[in-house]
């Protein structure tokens, strides 16, 4: 299943019925180039993010939108718009073979600024990059040579936008996770070293979770595996070994694809006895159409014949992404201990919303999400 998704991020418009849909005119593509701006002024959850309440454009980027004229210049601008956003949760449906790498989900370095150095604060574990020896607290230099502060002014530069903010972080975990379609080319802490990509040094074949155990813990590990229907059966199967009174250790550090709601309360009902709040959604979009703000309260139930009383211990990292961020402020909710680093910080719930005449995809978080306490989902904070 995970082949088959990576896969379709490598193809561009890759999808059977688009791949079925005539060619349309020029002024159909360069209609829906067009209409992107208006798709992320009126649906985008976190336009409180941007100077005036609307998406960033630059003259750069309206002339790209004004120069579309078939799917590929469409999806090449469909990219750069959604990239303006410095949103990782936001992407386009389809891609080409040599875009930037998805981060988290393809990324093993976390970088952020550190005065005037960029330090690697986490190294994903099992990855090229932990391999080659890369620890955290070491510094990233350069990016193919180009050290990275002006590394990532050209990422910008290239949409006509400045760097700054929180802009230049997303775009220095972009830049150290590379191209898709090549071996990244990174300085660290003065060693020059090539490593693979992400997409070509998968994980392999994997189980939907792997149970081990430390002393009196039963952990539970979960490989990347909250968008896998299995998942449930899975766990199920794992828990079945939980002694009464045991502490279960839920691992979420490799969640970094997220997946959905099904897998998450799949896990969350072993614990409740009754129906329970565990996070709060809200759609701005709704208030900016109606003037009617909307707001509601997502519950995890009870599963029949599944149900475990003893002490839960919640491992996050900052490959806990999406879903997996979700079921740790689920679980908070429910009494349990969430413990270890900062999670991904993605922005909301994504929904897919298609261009009028091609088609095209873009993925945007539409819904605002919360612990049930009102803390944002993306600044709730773990034990250390």
């Amino acid at each position: 299943m995970r082949l088959l998704l990576l896969l379709a991020a490598l193809l561009p418009f890759a999808t059977p019925a688009q791949a079925q849909t005539p060619e349309l005119s020029p002024e159909a593509y360069r209609a829906d180039a067009l209409s992107i701006e208006g798709v992320i002024n009126s649906r985008y959850a976190y336009l409180d993010r941007f100077p005036g309440g609307v998406m960033p454009m630059s003259d750069v980027l309206r002339a790209e939108a004004a120069a579309v004229h078939d799917r590929s210049s469409l999806l090449r601008y469909a990219g750069h718009a959604i990239t303006a956003l410095a949103d990782p949760h936001a992407i386009t449906g389809s891609s080409f073979a040599d875009d930037w790498g998805l981060v988290p989900s393809y990324s093993d370095l976390w970088v952020e600024r550190d005065g005037a150095v960029w330090r690697i604060t986490a190294v994903r574990e099992g990855s090229p990059a932990e391999a080659a020896g890369v620890r955290i607290g070491e510094t990233l230099d350069a990016v193919g040579g180009v050290a990275t502060t002006e590394a990532v002014r050209a990422f910008w530069a290239e949409l006509g936008l400045e760097p700054g903010g929180d802009r230049d972080g997303h775009a220095a975990r972009v830049l150290a996770a590379g191209r898709r379609d090549r071996p990244r080319d990174l300085t660290v802490s003065g060693r020059r070293l090539t490593l693979p990509n992400l997409y070509a040094a998968g994980p392999g074949d994997r189980p939907p979770v792997t149970v081990s155990r430390a002393g009196d813990r039963l952990i539970i590990r979960f490989n990347d595996s909250l968008g896998d229907s299995d998942t449930i059966a899975a766990f199920d199967a794992a828990m079945a070994q939980a002694r009464p009174g045991q502490t279960v250790v839920l691992d979420l550090t490799d969640t970094a694809s997220g997946g959905n709601t099904s897998v998450a309360r799949g896990v969350m009902g072993w614990f409740v006895s009754e129906a329970r709040p565990y996070q709060i959604h809200n759609l701005p979009s709704e208030g900016r159409e109606t003037g009617v703000p909307r707001q509601w309260v997502e519950q995890v139930l009870p599963r029949p014949g599944k149900r475990f009383e003893g002490p839960v211990v919640v491992h996050v990292g900052r490959w806990t992404g999406s879903m997996g961020e979700g079921l740790a402020i689920g679980m908070d909710a429910l009494g349990a201990r969430v413990e270890g680093d900062r999670m991904a910080g993605l922005l909301g719930a994504v929904h897919d919303l298609r261009l009028e005449h091609s088609g095209l995809m873009i993925k945007l978080p539409v819904e605002r999400l919360y612990a049930v306490d009102g803390t944002p989902r993306e600044a709730f904070v773990p034990t250390r």
